[in-house]
């Protein structure tokens, strides 16, 4: 599985999840870097088979509106000290990881982790 980190969250999130070992890379890897759209980021993910992680709540009505994108890991944690957020990763990624294979539309906030259907 490959994901796309969006900027609203540190390029440590995508450089843990290559640690976890699925294919991640952060807008910051992408030639406009931080000021990617949402549209571009939507056109790659869709093209290159990513899963669109962020904390953008745009992201999540465009994906009930009509789809886009294709799959979307949304944190819903607020403000959170990245080592914290870190961890919070490494402690659910195997859910993570098992509910993104069942569906398109996974939640992560501080305490539980929600396959949307």
């Amino acid at each position: 599985m490959k994901f796309l980190v969006d900027a609203q969250l540190p390029r440590k999130f995508a450089l843990e999840i290559a640690n976890l070992g699925a294919d991640a890379i952060h807008t910051l890897d992408l030639p406009s870097a931080n000021r990617t759209t949402d549209e571009e980021i939507c056109k790659l993910a869709l093209q290159t088979d990513r899963v669109v992680v962020t904390k953008d709540s745009d992201f999540v009505d465009s994906f009930l509106l009509r789809r886009i994108p294709a799959k979307l890991l949304f944190i819903t944690t607020g403000n959170i000290p990245n080592k914290d957020l870190l961890q919070l990763l490494r402690d659910n990624w195997s859910v993570l990881f098992s509910m993104l294979e069942e569906g398109d539309f996974v939640e992560l906030s501080r305490r539980t982790v929600t396959l949307h259907q």
